[in-house]
């Protein structure tokens, strides 16, 4: 194996927040070295950007930092300085222009991830980035890779791990980092699903038919949380941005409540479906009654007689069951289909500047680090806050 390489200071992942590292540490007067296990770099970040990159979300300040729960405390002082407004001003001032949607979720306006990213990329074209170099943990106070080369070590004088959590490992998101930092000494909260569907035992007709069924608008309950908004019927369960806003709530209480209630009429009042089910059926089908008298048909239709055929034959009951439609679930999909994780390094491990307390000069960032967020603009902007912070605090550790 060959000596050690130097190096003033190494980022070790190329996502969103190893990025915003390299991109802080350059501003600090720094060359930094990214090394990206990966063909290329950035592949969630172009991933998400296929269907519209949801970079922020305009939103109050204490609003905003209240999405990421039990996190919002420790990332308060990175969320104030890359917070919504300034992630909007950091991307238009790469020449990007942005909009913000009806719900306040801000996009660029190509609605794509890839044109953001080259003008992010030529930005920080003097960093020397590496693919293709995987990490595997220390060698004494050295780095050591796997490369194209063969086995290399680093010796850098500050180290930026940004590995990403543990959802979508087939883009490099796998938490192979984790036996390693504990082996450190660093505290790992163990990896959920978060932003994730949940299976439910659909009979065969129902998958085989309704796979792909939008249901909007619709309200979900589970226990005494309640939220309006459009999720998807899938082969396997319900997922979508409903379900993504509650996935933390209802994971986290299955043990208790399996059952999730679904509304399929939220903008209507129980008595007013049941006094319009009531008019006389004649020959009508049971689907076209529905469709005509209360407007529900097609999967709305099926999910009553699958989930309550017994109040079918009474117009109170029926309407009932509209309003308040139990779901069995089974449980959430597995971590590698989610959106993001839940869990990793633990905070009380980390000092103020992201450093891991059990590896002086080590600093982490992104979704390695023990928060979650729902959807919405919220997962990127912390991404950015992060790796900018770990990054100019490394910077700081090294010696001209």
């Amino acid at each position: 194996m060959l000596d050690p390489e130097p190096c003033a200071l190494a980022i070790i992942g190329g996502g969103p927040a190893g990025l915003a590292a390299a991109e802080a540490v350059m501003a600090e007067g720094v060359q930094p070295l990214v090394l990206e296990a990966m063909p290329t770099v950035a592949r969630k970040w172009l991933m998400a950007g296929k269907s519209g990159l949801n970079l922020t979300k305009a939103e109050e300040p204490a609003r905003f930092r209240a999405a990421f729960g039990s996190a919002a405390e420790p990332l308060a002082p990175m969320l104030a300085e890359m917070g919504p407004d300034a992630v909007r001003r950091w991307a238009e001032d790469l020449g990007e222009p942005m909009f913000t949607g009806s719900s306040g979720r801000i996009f660029p306006v190509a609605m794509k991830g890839s044109p953001l990213l080259r003008k992010w990329l030529g930005r920080i074209a003097g960093a020397d980035i590496r693919t293709r170099w995987r990490w595997r943990g220390w060698a004494g106070p050295h780095l050591r890779f796997d490369t194209p080369e063969g086995a290399r070590r680093l010796a850098p004088q500050a180290t930026v791990l940004a590995l990403g959590g543990a959802s979508w490992p087939r883009l490099g998101s796998d938490a192979s980092w984790v036996p390693w930092v504990v082996a450190a000494g660093a505290a790992v909260t163990p990896f959920r699903p978060a932003n994730m569907g949940f299976d439910v035992a659909w009979s065969a007709h129902l998958r085989e038919r309704f796979a792909g069924a939008p249901l909007k608008p619709v309200r979900l309950r589970h226990g005494s949380h309640s939220l309006r908004g459009e999720c998807v019927l899938t082969a396997s369960g319900l997922e979508g941005s409903a379900i993504y806003a509650l996935s933390a709530t209802i994971r986290d209480g299955l043990a208790a409540d399996t059952v999730l209630w679904l509304d399929l009429a939220p903008d209507r009042r129980e008595v007013d479906l049941a006094a319009r089910l009531a008019h006389p059926r004649g020959r009508a089908s049971l689907a076209n009654h529905l469709r005509k008298r209360i407007g529900l048909g097609g999967v709305q239709a099926a999910l009553l007689r699958e989930l309550a055929p017994e109040a079918l034959g009474d117009a109170v009951a029926t309407a009932r069951a509209v309003k308040a439609l139990p779901v069995p679930l089974l449980g959430p999909r597995p971590i590698d289909e989610a959106i993001s994780s839940a869990g990793g390094l633990a905070w009380e491990g980390l000092d103020a500047d992201l450093m891991l307390r059990a590896c002086p000069g080590v600093f982490a960032a992104g979704e390695m680090l023990d928060w979650e967020a729902p959807t919405g603009g919220y997962l990127l902007s912390a991404c950015l806050a992060t790796g900018r912070w770990a990054g100019r605090a490394a910077a700081r550790r090294v010696q001209p």
